[in-house]
């Protein structure tokens, strides 16, 4: 058991992202990964209230595999000029996002949710960090989709990779940009465990 986390359970991350077992591992949390099985679909509302709404289905979907274990779902979004940015489906989608952002502050949304059948224990959050990129040149732009890194990631770009050259300033967790403010998940879970 890691001195951070509360229980001698086992954690199950229904998710497949690297970036967040990655975190998890840096926080010493046990783990396995189970991704849901929730096909995520545009819908209208707040960001805060879209990124809990999808982490919250993406746990309650692997917590009925899981009953006897706490269940980690989890979604990130980034929001600039009331427009949600999610993960561009082509290079050109992700030259515009990125270009959107050059030398501009916006949003990342994390969503967090646990469902932890067994023991009654479910919650939700939502955490807000903004980011400013520094301006960047069309060819500086060109050069990182090139790398492949946007291509998976919320607002075509990755903190924790080739994209931090790109990051100029934050303000806020810099792990709910990398995809899970753990300090407060992990706060909220030890609120439920004695």
């Amino acid at each position: 058991m890691s001195f951070w986390y509360p229980s001698e359970t086992e954690l199950v991350l229904a998710s497949r992202s690297p970036r967040r077992t990655e975190i998890l591992k840096l926080a010493g949390i046990p783990h396995r990964v189970y991704p849901s099985t929730v096909e995520e679909k545009q819908m209208d509302g707040l960001p805060a209230d879209i990124v809990v709404h999808w982490a919250r289905a993406k746990a309650v979907n692997v917590a009925s595999n899981f009953p006897d274990f706490p269940v980690l779902g989890a979604d990130t979004m980034v929001y600039q000029d009331s427009i949600l940015l999610g993960k561009p489906t082509n290079t050109q989608q992700a030259f515009e996002m990125l270009s959107s952002l050059s030398g501009r502050w916006h949003t990342v949304y994390g969503g967090v949710a646990l469902a932890w059948h067994s023991r009654e224990i479910a919650f939700a959050f939502s955490e807000s960090t903004r980011v400013k990129f520094r301006e960047l040149s069309e060819s500086e732009i060109k050069a990182y989709i090139t790398t492949g890194e946007p291509m998976d990631k919320a607002g075509a770009y990755g903190i924790q990779g080739i994209g931090c050259v790109l990051v100029e300033k934050v303000e806020g967790c810099y792990f709910n940009v990398m995809g899970l403010p753990v300090s407060r998940f992990l706060e909220r879970l030890r609120s439920f465990l004695p």
